[in-house]
């Protein structure tokens, strides 16, 4: 065995002489078991934070979404729509027409966006999943889907035949209008479903055939706002996306999930990067005791430092001897406290032992990335604070 990790080893596990060392040196295992149990626990908890809020979009949002370059669409042939079906990786896709409209309902209006899609949609998207009342629209008849909040302000619920759902567009053109009957388009509707995703969706889109918002809108047969993409589990993203843009003859811009909920995604990658800055923060406080530790070791041990440079060992390994005991000591705190950590996020896991709601558990992820970064930041801050200590040996020897 190489000898300074051989002292070191000893040094590591035997007691000191002096009462006060040996509860420094406690202190100081207590202190990396504790910065590493909170550093993993606080990282699982946000990334099962992160993947419960994005649950809610990824049941809205598709795999990947084409857009017109500019303007609000562009046009899609079926020469266009059978070479997308040639392509490797794309499962499906759905046609797809998006505009702002004008709800009225019994003297009740409110803005929101009509979302025009084919028989395909819930083949890329399961929307159908999150009705909490009613059914999905029939395709073919004029009937829509609205979000949970949208229902609530225009007190408006499935299948009301009291009144139909009047949804106004304005009419595309330029100059004043001196009749403002003509200044919209205009269909009626039956609500047949509810759904309910989040506070934003809920209340963004209404959902209907795409010819009856084709229809409402005066498009013509070819012309959309996007198409929908749902990828095999594994297709690769980057070979699709090419393989798309080629297909189509138009310019358009490919968005996947992360870029189409950008701001989203920036906020939590924010907010992820804050809380393993402060964590990060709270294990530099609890090294320093590591710090402390080895020095008053070295301070112990200067008469047996004396001896072993006396037997012909060198400056830089009496200096390796407290090195090696110091990473010992990070990466052996580190590991139990990784160790807690993992069993304890599976226990929630399993056993939901917090609960956020009678209902609904504090949500949690065991990750390989979590584990990784915990591991590496303990190992570089261990062995930055065992450096600083152990080049104190050298004083020892004078």
């Amino acid at each position: 065995m190489n000898f300074p990790f051989y002292i070191a080893r000893r040094y590591l596990f035997s007691k000191s002489s002096n009462n006060a060392i040996n509860i420094i040196t406690f202190i100081a295992a207590i202190g990396v078991f504790a910065g590493a149990f909170s550093l993993f626990i606080v990282l699982s908890g946000f990334t099962g934070l992160k993947d419960f809020s994005l649950s809610f979009s990824n049941k809205y949002d598709p795999d990947l979404k084409v857009l017109p370059e500019s303007g609000k669409t562009f046009n899609f042939s079926s020469e266009e729509a059978q070479r997308l079906q040639k392509i490797e990786g794309l499962q499906n896709f759905s046609e797809v027409i998006e505009e702002r409209v004008f709800l009225n309902f019994k003297s009740k209006n409110k803005t929101a966006y009509i979302k025009g899609v084919d028989e395909n949609y819930l083949q890329v998207n399961q929307l159908d999943s999150a009705l909490v009342i009613g059914a999905w629209f029939v395709p073919g008849e004029s009937q829509v889907v609205i979000g949970n909040t949208i229902s609530r302000e225009l007190s408006l619920g499935p299948f009301d035949y009291s009144g139909l759902l009047e949804i106004l567009v304005p009419r595309p053109g330029t100059g004043q209008v001196t009749d403002p009957t003509n200044a919209f388009n205009s269909e009626n509707a039956v609500v047949s479903g509810i759904y309910s995703i989040n506070e934003d969706l809920d209340d963004k889109f209404v959902f209907s055939d795409i010819s009856f918002a084709r229809d409402l809108l005066n498009l013509k047969p070819n012309e959309l706002s996007a198409l929908e993409l749902k990828l095999a589990p594994t297709a690769d993203v980057e070979l699709v996306q090419q393989a798309v843009r080629a297909a189509i003859d138009e310019p358009v811009q490919i968005k996947n999930r992360a870029q189409l909920n950008d701001a989203l995604y920036k906020m939590l990658n924010t907010e992820n990067l804050a809380v393993y800055l402060i964590f990060t923060l709270v294990l530099i406080i609890a090294l320093f005791n590591v710090v402390g530790s080895i020095i008053m070791v070295i301070l112990d041990k200067r008469e047996n430092i004396k001896t072993l440079h006396s037997l012909g060992a060198t400056p830089v390994q009496i200096r390796n001897i407290f090195f090696a005991q110091g990473v010992f000591m990070t990466l052996l705190g580190g590991v139990i406290g990784l160790g807690f950590s993992i069993l304890l996020v599976m226990l929630q896991l399993e056993y939901q032992l917090v609960m956020i709601t009678p209902s609904l558990a504090y949500p949690v992820a065991i990750t390989f990335e979590n584990i990784l970064i915990v591991l590496l930041t303990i190992g570089a801050l261990g062995t930055l604070a065992s450096w600083i200590a152990a080049s104190r040996s050298k004083k020892a020897l004078g």
